[in-house]
């Protein structure tokens, strides 16, 4: 999809970014990347690590379009049962993921400490 190509109205649209801010993905509700913005300073990690970025802001940029989208479901009045079902997470699910990806993130990769 182009910068200028219009989302279906039926479609929930997020932007995340990683931490640094230096990769930022724009993605659909079904996970379809619509624009990816990467800083030159990812670059020097290679490729393998930029795309497994890539991929990571990616996700976290469905699931809060997939929010996004609940939310305007249940606003039109859809059945909490059916949205479970649709495999769309709530405001809640989602802070619960991010909680256990940044205690992940916050672990030591090393036993080895700086003097």
């Amino acid at each position: 999809m182009s910068a200028g190509q219009q989302v279906p109205a039926n479609v929930s649209v997020a932007t995340v970014g990683n931490r640094a801010g230096s990769i930022t993905v724009r993605a659909t509700d079904q996970g379809l990347p619509l624009e990816i913005r990467i800083d030159q300073r990812e670059l020097r990690y290679g490729g393998t690590q930029l795309a497994a970025a890539i991929l990571e802001v990616c996700t976290r940029s469905t699931r809060e379009a997939q929010v996004r989208r609940r939310a305007d479901l249940t606003e039109q009045g859809v059945p909490a049962e059916v949205l479970d079902k649709l495999g769309l997470p709530t405001r809640n699910e989602l802070a619960a993921v991010q909680q256990a990806e940044a205690e992940e993130e916050a672990a030591p990769t090393s036993w080895m400490r700086q003097l």
